[in-house]
């Protein structure tokens, strides 16, 4: 099959396109995804680079953690999909700890059952496939801090992949009395379409200097020592990056086809809406530049390849 891989960790470069590359065997607990088009997210230009070389799989590898694409094959274990069906999810149970050797960068992906979902009916393959690994972290990220109907929460970097879904879901998903976020000034007014009360351009102003204290900070951007000095007492801050004050924690999300299941209808009913980045989808002769782009931190939403050959 066709596929990007790299033989070796470091900068964009090592990225090697081959025409010859082994389809990846189906386990039991497995199907075989024709992929339609892929998603990148931060994780894969930290694991390019060896950030995580001690738990990585072995190389060479295919990149590629989320995916949206069509059942080619089952396992003889499975259970709930069957050839011909849409479905879409992140196919790395646990991000950092042994991600698979041959991911969603490739016309083929194997890929446990429990890990994937059927593909929102009233969402095209590339709007799928930006979602999984960013919505699961968001949901997750939520769920740990306690989060519920009537408490208050700032997101920062509230543009980007993770933060534009915190947003929506915290809102229609969780009950939100209050939404602020952080992003750049071009930013503003998409941070209130997606439902943010506040939008706070961080050019202009450090969030921590307002008055507002919140229940909840959501940082999805790596400023803990900050967003620590914006909760109210008894107030949680989750991070996703970066080094962690207390009572700041840090989590990596599990992938989880349930979670997908249950954000489902919130999807189908237009309720939440994937942001794919206007620069994309990008081809897949163009994943190079899709990771230089990703590796900037100026993506608005998800970049996406598609389509794949």
């Amino acid at each position: 099959m066709k596929a990007w891989l790299y033989g070796e960790y470091g900068g964009v470069d090592v990225l090697k396109f081959d025409e010859k590359v082994t389809v990846p065997q189906v386990k039991e607990d497995q199907v075989l995804i024709k992929v339609v088009a892929a998603a990148l997210n931060p994780v894969d230009g930290k694991r390019r680079q060896g950030k995580f070389k001690a738990t990585d799989s072995p190389l060479p590898t295919v990149p590629g953690y989320d995916v949206a694409g069509v059942v080619v094959k089952v396992g003889t274990q499975v259970k709930e999909f069957k050839e011909g069906d849409e479905v879409y999810g992140d196919i790395n149970e646990k991000a950092l700890e042994g991600p698979k050797q041959f991911g969603s960068l490739a016309e083929y992906t194997a890929v446990e059952e429990r890990l994937l979902a059927p593909k929102p009916k009233n969402l095209d393959f590339v709007q799928a496939a930006g979602l999984p690994l960013a919505i699961e972290t968001a949901y997750e990220g939520l769920e740990r801090t306690g989060f519920s109907a009537g408490k208050s929460i700032l997101v920062l970097n509230g543009s980007g992949g993770v933060g534009s879904l915190v947003i929506q879901l915290a809102k229609q998903v969780f009950g939100a009395s209050r939404v602020a976020a952080t992003s750049s000034t071009r930013n503003l007014e998409f941070l209130k379409s997606l439902g943010a009360d506040l939008a706070i351009d961080y050019t202009k102003d450090n969030f921590e200097d307002l008055p507002e204290k919140f229940d909840v900070v959501y940082d999805a951007i790596g400023q803990c020592d900050r967003a620590v000095k914006a909760i109210k007492e008894g107030g949680t801050v989750v991070a996703l990056t970066g080094a962690v004050t207390p009572p700041g924690f840090r989590f990596v999300v599990t992938s989880n086809g349930e979670v997908l299941k249950k954000l489902n209808p919130y999807l189908e009913s237009g309720k939440v809406k994937p942001i794919i980045d206007p620069k994309g989808p990008f081809p897949f002769s163009q994943v190079v530049e899709a990771f230089s782009y990703i590796e900037t931190n100026k993506a608005t939403g998800k970049v996406v390849i598609h389509p794949i050959p």
